[in-house]
Formats: structure tokens, C-alpha cells, sequence
């Protein structure tokens, strides 16, 4: 078969292999397919005679899990159990189970009288909510706010200053004038505190101009310094944000000294995030 093979033209062969798969695959949709009882693996061979399932199993396909606490709970009973579980382990009743990423299936109650209220991973889905849906976006007027907009440097303020190429300069300049202004090594810190690069094509590319970004700092072309510093000094943070319990500390303090107890420096609230806060506003 091999040596006829080699003798045909390529483009038969691969005529010929088209064949082949088509009618392979005529006569596995021919073939009447049976669904399984009771979900299991199943071999190549045997794919083509079953019926794809609907549905995943509701039954765990690792029974084994959990073997040691089942052992436990029956030889100590319920009680000593719970206490030993509560003694060993930290936050058992964690409704995560202490997973870093939460399980799509976990059921996470919103309300602490009604049990029906629960909210879970896009169920429903977004889209299908009632009312009007609210999808999350940038704040209007910011760099963001432009979903295609994905450069970083622009408004990464956090490095602004660790590169040694490019120092602050309100910093370099008071250095400067602590120094001897006539010195030769003065005057040429002086000249470099202004970076030298080019200062861009001005929007004119090889295709032609373009004013799709005015200031420039979407393209390796375009981009300049002046853009770049002018960015930065839009996006530098100008916030002080005050601590959550800050509205509330006269009562905080209050707690601690009518128990005679040490105040201590802010407030614990670990694990004690609202239940607002944890549900998804879309």
C-alpha cells in the first residue's frame, strides 16, 4: 500500500485522506450510540457507540477525599469532632475551605436571615440579570478610559524616579545649586539634566499623518518626553485616603478602656470585610 502510495501525487493523497476521514465519519454518525448509566471513563474505541453526557455528574469522581475526617467524626462523634477541628485547624467553617481562587460551585450567603440569598460565580451571569446591568469601566476623562489604551509607562509613577537616566529633577537641581557654579563639571551636569531622545515623528508616519492620539505617547514613533513627564504629572498620586475606622474611633477607644485594656495603634478588622463589599456591583 506504501508503494502505491509513494507513486500517486501528493494532492491525490491528500484527496485520498479527505475521503477516508469523511466517510469514517459518516459511518460513526450511522452507528446508533447508547448513553451510560453511570458516568465513567471510556476508551477510543469505545467513543464512537456512546452518547455524550448533558450534564456532569453530581457525584464526586474522588471518593476517597475526606476519608480521615469521616473516620473521625465516627469513632469521636459529632461533638468532640467539631471541638478538635476548631482546636487543629485555622477558621474550618471558612466558606472557601481557605482557597486563595474560590470554587465557581461555592454558594456564598448575602443575607443572615434569609438562607435563599446567596450569590455564586455568574449565576446568574451577568447578562442575564434583571434591570439594567452595570459593567465595570474607567472613570471618564482618565487614561483608562479607553479599553484599547494598554501602555504602562505613561502613568507608572511608582518607577518614576528609579531610573538613573532619568532622575527627578527638582532634586538634581538642588544639588546643582549646592555646587560651584563655576565648575566645568557643573555646567555639563547642567546641560544633561535635559534628556536627550528624539522628540518624536509629530504624529507623521510612514502612511501619512495621523491625530488619533494627540499626545503622542500611544506609539514608539510618536512618543516624546515632554508627553511622557506631562503624563506622569497627571497621574501622580495627590490622595491621602483615611483608615476605615476613622469615622469611629472615639467609640474604638471607648471599648478598650471601659474593659481596661491596652488602645492599640488602628483597628483589627481582619476577615471582617462587609458583605456589600464582597458582591459584585454588575
Amino acid at each position: 500500500l506504501f508503494r502505491e502510495l509513494s507513486s500517486i501525487h501528493r494532492r491525490d493523497c491528500v484527496l485520498l485522506s479527505i475521503r477516508i476521514m469523511s466517510s469514517l465519519k459518516k459511518a460513526g454518525e450511522s452507528v446508533a450510540r447508547q448513553a451510560l448509566k453511570v458516568p465513567r471513563a471510556v476508551t477510543a474505541a469505545e467513543a464512537p457507540f456512546i452518547e455524550p453526557a448533558k450534564e456532569s455528574t453530581k457525584e464526586t469522581m474522588m471518593p476517597w477525599r475526606g476519608w480521615v475526617s469521616r473516620m473521625l467524626r465516627s469513632n469521636l462523634g459529632e461533638e468532640r469532632y467539631q471541638a478538635m477541628r476548631k482546636l487543629v485547624f485555622y477558621r474550618p467553617d471558612d466558606i472557601h475551605d481557605m482557597n486563595q481562587i474560590p470554587n465557581p460551585s461555592t454558594k456564598v450567603p448575602i443575607s443572615a436571615t434569609d438562607p435563599t440569598l446567596y450569590r455564586q460565580f455568574r449565576n446568574p451571569s451577568p447578562g442575564s440579570e434583571a434591570g439594567t446591568i452595570r459593567i465595570p469601566k474607567a472613570d471618564e476623562g482618565s487614561t483608562t478610559e479607553d479599553p484599547y489604551n494598554v501602555s504602562h509607562y505613561s502613568r507608572d509613577t511608582t518607577r518614576r524616579y528609579l531610573d538613573e537616566g532619568n532622575p527627578n529633577k527638582d532634586l538634581q537641581q538642588l544639588k546643582l545649586d549646592l555646587m560651584n557654579p563655576d565648575s566645568p563639571e557643573v555646567q555639563e551636569m547642567k546641560e544633561k539634566m535635559e534628556p536627550q531622545s528624539s522628540p518624536g515623528n509629530k504624529g507623521v508616519f510612514a502612511t501619512g499623518p495621523s491625530d488619533f492620539d494627540p499626545s503622542g505617547l500611544r506609539a514608539a514613533m510618536s512618543t516624546n518626553h515632554a508627553a511622557y513627564e506631562e503624563s506622569l504629572d497627571a497621574n501622580m498620586p495627590d490622595h491621602l485616603p483615611y483608615p476605615v475606622w476613622y469615622d469611629k474611633q472615639d467609640e474604638i477607644v471607648a471599648w478598650y478602656k471601659e474593659r481596661d485594656l491596652p488602645v492599640p495603634m488602628g483597628a483589627t478588622g481582619f476577615g471582617t470585610v462587609p458583605v456589600h463589599r464582597r458582591v459584585a456591583r454588575w
